[in-house]
């Protein structure tokens, strides 16, 4: 049962239960101030919450007060419901604040309707608010959440809402599952304004004090501003996750790219360390080979000598040995030999055979002379003597001394020459590397394009004709003008289309923006990879192109237009025909006028190329690029000058960060960047 009379709380509109007072005079029940109020406590209303109030005339009451059941009351409520069949209203005066129900309450036995009750729809699966005021276990889905109450109703428990003149003026809003997120923290009040200065929802009284002066304005208010934006907010982010889509996909091609020809690489230069070590393996056999063959060689005339000499000292040994053990004669028989001897020799004789040979071996080969024992002692002792004089003069020379030099010995030279020169060009190649040179080279060797086409000559031949306009589209790169470098003769469309004007525009002050060319950068820098993009000449005179990122854009006119610098190069339309400019020179192109033209970076070769677009296909007016050095064999050519500048210095400017520029150089000059966008999309779903 509900009511409202004295008797009944305000809060769930049944009779008290366990009543306790307010220090404003209001009663309610003790437990649905403490469902109200959870963190507070049933036990009192003081905690960290700060200030509490009324619910039902909000007059705030100390943090500290103790909520204690009102003894009187629950006894003239016991009475109450003893004297009658129901707890309904009884005699008195009724309170202003509580005006009397216009009709009776509902018999128990009757179900209430549930089409009043019921609330909007939920979404599947998701449990409705219920009713705070509905009895525990039979509580209905809330239709209004009140923030002055803290407490969800139903259609039936609203009654008090809409009869009421003090609760007439609470804030309502849809069921709201946590309604403490809905008050302010500090102040507990309703969250009720909205700054767009600091983009907070605020309460009355933030809003008077912290946010005084700000934009505020009601939260329905913004909330239907951002409602209407949702859908211009929602086509950006679309177009901003097709544009990350397409960038994406560029991303991982590089990534892709790098890790190829970092793979690539790698082998490469496992192979050139292989026939490194292979050519030192080479010259150290062959050194090793010399240095034997020398030894060899020398070692063969030492070894000789050392063996003469050594039978030399071997004889001479032995002739002493054998001289030592002759028995000694008298002197006439040993000079008597010695004369023999000498005649013999002024004669050119020579020694007997018998003489020559053992003594007891002579007289037994020679029986028929009769020699007397001393004469023999004296023959033998002659005969070794003879040996050892023959035997010193044979050995008398000097032997062959140590050679002066070796001719091995400068093998170690010529090696450690080779050591000190691979040294040296180690610590050469390791420091261009590191240098500011390294970071080309890597590029250059970023993909394996670009590395086919800076081996083979002919390799770029299918740039230089027609191709399909597809082909190009998978470097796609989406253009942004930066309206920070505009000149003040510019007018922007967006962030694709531009115009010269001929009244200034007033922008804001800028350290990027041209102050005496009519020129304007896009977006983003480019600094690796290949990138195209497409720009469509509507009218006047225009040049397209890229520019440093670093180039100062207070230049003056001559020097900071776009091509008359080293840090830009463009393709000009001058209404009559095309050309290019680089560091000052021109060169013109015979081909006819493209309303589309397309332009190529290509950061890994160091090119820049530009096309005509026309029907899909792609046709290049002109490659810019280094040439590779001449053959020797190839025929003399005049001298180009343009081609000749390239040489010395289109190199330079890819050392840096390029940005695509542009320069309208006539008054009605107007130009439009093509929308590649949903192109490149479709190529790269179609890859």
């Amino acid at each position: 049962m509900d009511g409202s009379g004295p008797f009944s709380c305000p809060i769930c509109l049944e009779p008290l239960r366990e009543p306790v007072t307010l220090p404003c005079g209001h009663n309610f029940c003790l437990a649905c101030l403490g469902a109200l109020w959870p963190h507070r406590g049933a036990g009192g209303a003081g905690g960290s919450g700060g200030s509490a109030r009324c619910p039902l005339c909000q007059e705030p009451f100390p943090d500290g007060l103790q909520l204690r059941k009102n003894h009187t009351l629950s006894e003239l409520l016991q009475l109450r419901q003893g004297s009658g069949p129901g707890p309904g209203p009884g005699p008195g005066p009724a309170p202003a604040l509580a005006p009397e129900p216009a009709t009776p309450s509902a018999p128990p036995s009757a179900p209430e309707p549930s089409a009043p009750c019921a609330p909007e729809p939920w979404p599947a699966g998701e449990e409705p608010v219920r009713c705070d005021a509905c009895p525990e276990g039979a509580a209905q889905p809330a239709a209004l959440s009140c923030l002055s109450c803290l407490a969800s109703f139903c259609p039936a428990h609203l009654g008090s809402h809409e009869r009421s003149p003090a609760l007439r003026g609470h804030r309502l809003v849809p069921p709201l599952r946590r309604l403490e997120e809905s008050l302010c923290p500090r102040h507990l009040r309703p969250l009720e304004r909205y700054c767009r200065a600091e983009r907070l929802c605020l309460c009355e009284t933030c809003a008077a004090q912290e946010h005084r002066g700000h934009e505020l304005v009601p939260l329905e208010q913004e909330r239907a501003l951002q409602e209407a934006e949702q859908p211009k907010v929602l086509s950006a982010v679309e177009d901003h996750m097709d544009a990350l889509g397409a960038s994406i996909a560029q991303s991982r091609r590089t990534v892709a790219l790098i890790k190829s020809a970092a793979v690539t690489e790698r082998e490469r230069v496992s192979r050139l360390f292989a026939e490194a070590a292979a050519i030192l393996q080479g010259f150290q056999t062959e050194v090793l080979g010399f240095i034997d063959e020398g030894e060899a060689t020398m070692l063969g005339r030492s070894q000789g000598d050392l063996r003469r000499q050594e039978g030399q000292r071997s004889r001479l040994s032995q002739a002493r040995h054998n001289l030592s053990q002759v028995p000694e004669a008298d002197s006439v028989n040993f000079l008597q030999v010695r004369a023999v001897r000498q005649r013999e020799d002024k004669v050119g004789g020579t020694w007997p055979s018998w003489l020559c040979q053992h003594p007891g071996r002579a007289v037994s080969s020679q029986p028929g002379r009769a020699v007397g024992s001393k004469a023999l002692l004296g023959v033998f002792l002659a005969q070794e003597l003879l040996a050892l004089r023959l035997a010193l003069e044979e050995g008398c020379g000097p032997g062959p001394g140590p050679p002066r030099e070796l001719s091995f010995t400068k093998s170690s030279q010529a090696v450690q020459a080779v050591r000190d020169a691979l040294r040296a060009a180690c610590a050469s190649q390791w420091e261009r590397l590191r240098g500011p040179g390294g970071d080309e080279d890597e590029l250059q060797k970023l993909g394996t394009e670009a590395e086919a086409e800076s081996q083979d000559p002919d390799s770029t031949n299918h740039l230089e004709s027609e191709a399909p306009r597809d082909y190009f589209l998978k470097f796609a790169y989406i253009v942004d003008l930066d309206s920070d470098t505009a000149d003040k003769f510019l007018q922007l469309f967006g962030t694709k289309g531009v115009k010269r004007v001929l009244c200034p525009i007033n922008y804001p002050e800028s350290p990027t923006r041209f102050t005496h060319c009519e020129q304007v950068l896009g977006e983003g820098a480019l600094d690796r990879g290949t990138y195209y993009w497409e720009v469509e000449i509507i009218e006047g005179w225009v040049s397209v192109g890229v520019m440093a990122e670093d180039f100062s854009p207070q230049e003056p006119y001559d020097r900071g237009r776009l091509g008359r610098n080293a840090h830009s190069c463009c393709l000009q339309w001058n209404g009559r025909s095309f050309s290019v400019w680089f560091h000052g020179l021109e060169a013109h192109l015979p081909h006819p006028f493209s309303p589309t033209v397309g332009i190529c970076l290509e950061y890994a070769d160091r090119a820049l190329a530009f096309y005509a677009v026309r029907e899909g296909k792609m046709s290049l007016l002109r490659r810019l690029k280094a040439s590779r050095a001449r053959r020797s064999s190839a025929p003399a050519s005049p001298i180009d000058p343009f081609q000749s500048r390239l040489d010395v210095h289109f190199a330079g400017l890819f050392t840096r960060r390029l940005k695509p520029a542009f320069f309208l150089e006539s008054v009605d000059a107007h130009l439009q960047i093509g929308p590649l966008k949903k192109s490149c999309i479709s190529v790269l779903k179609r890859r």
